[in-house]
């Protein structure tokens, strides 16, 4: 049986006055709701942030495009201006999950498998919260843990819109998680390649940014030998297995850009 006082606030500040150490917070459910059904957590309190309409929606300004925390898959895959994006939002589970799953959620969650994390650190995005701003370099910080502190709620997630860019992914069959995911971008900090799904947490390949940035061909990748140290290894794919993917994927996405 489950024992919580479920609490559907209408602001941010309403909902952000419930934070403690006891209150988890509902946005898409698609991690929580299996993680409460295993008897995995057991708050005190659920804080569902579904009600709160400032954190709906995808609006495109100009070279940046803001997409609310609360926005599904589904908005994001219909509605984002960046092809890249939206082409990783298609791709996430299946209808279902597209249409109850949040890039906030997905994002605060921080699963090593998941696609967004690609996006926000490949396109070099801002997470903004109730709080302040952070960088996409700074946000994902281990195995399900970011920079959030105690109290903080992501707002919208604010990406610059890259030259070109495209993520590609060797996913589960059965989850559509990725097995390992590549982002690659052209933006204006440069050339950007994150991974998600080899390691701990996303993280970006710099001796591929650096290959790419002299030479933007797949064949600028041929030489560079990816290290499996420190990456993941399970019933899905070895680290070796996924050490080459990287490479592997990498190459498709700068054929994509390339056409």
């Amino acid at each position: 049986m489950y024992n919580f006082d479920y609490k559907r606030p209408a602001t941010i500040d309403e909902a952000a006055s419930l934070l403690n150490d006891d209150t988890i917070l509902l946005a898409g459910g698609q991690t929580l709701i299996p993680t409460l059904k295993q008897r995995l957590a057991q708050p005190e309190t659920l804080v569902d942030l579904s009600t709160i309409e400032s954190l709906r929606g995808v609006c495109p300004d100009g070279d940046q495009l803001a997409i609310g925390a609360m926005t599904t898959h589904a908005e994001v895959a219909n509605k984002a201006t960046i092809p890249a994006l939206a082409s990783l939002a298609s791709g996430i589970g299946d209808a279902q999950v597209r249409n109850r799953g949040t890039i906030g959620g997905s994002i605060a969650n921080n699963d090593p498998a998941a696609d967004y994390p690609a996006a926000v650190v490949g396109l070099n995005a801002v997470i903004s919260t109730n709080r302040r701003t952070i960088a996409a370099d700074d946000f994902f910080t281990d195995l399900f843990e970011t920079a959030l502190e105690e109290g903080e709620i992501i707002t919208n997630v604010t990406f610059p819109k890259p030259e070109a860019a495209a993520y590609i992914k060797f996913d589960n069959p059965a989850s559509r998680y990725a097995i390992v995911g590549v982002m690659v971008a052209k933006t204006g900090s440069g050339i950007r390649v994150a991974v998600t799904g080899a390691g701990p947490c996303v993280f970006r390949q710099t001796e591929m940014e650096a290959a790419l940035s002299a030479s933007f061909t797949p064949q600028a990748l041929d030489n560079i030998s990816v290290p499996s140290d420190g990456l993941n290894s399970d019933i899905h794919a070895s680290a070796e297995y996924r050490a080459n993917l990287i490479k592997v994927l990498a190459k498709r996405a700068v054929a994509q850009i390339n056409g």
